[in-house]
């Protein structure tokens, strides 16, 4: 693990990943809902061990900018 990693919660939120790419928070949660990302979900609440967050990223990072958002359109970011 990265040092910069280990200055983020072991559990992880959508606004921590909003920061941690930059992006916003509703693209964050749209990210969350992807088949192959690590999710906890706890009731409504969402959330993602910093580990399991920083591997998945790592194993993505070259189509992180391409998701499918739903079947009808495609997200760029």
């Amino acid at each position: 693990m990265c040092f910069a990693e280990k200055n983020f919660p072991i559990i992880l939120t959508a606004s921590d990943i909003s920061d941690i790419l930059k992006i916003s928070k509703p693209t964050a949660y749209e990210i969350m809902k992807q088949p192959n990302f690590p999710l906890i979900q706890i009731g409504r609440s969402k959330r993602v061990r910093r580990d399991e967050f920083f591997l998945w990223l790592s194993n993505t990072e070259n189509c992180i900018g391409t998701f499918v958002m739903d079947d009808t359109q495609e997200f760029q970011e």
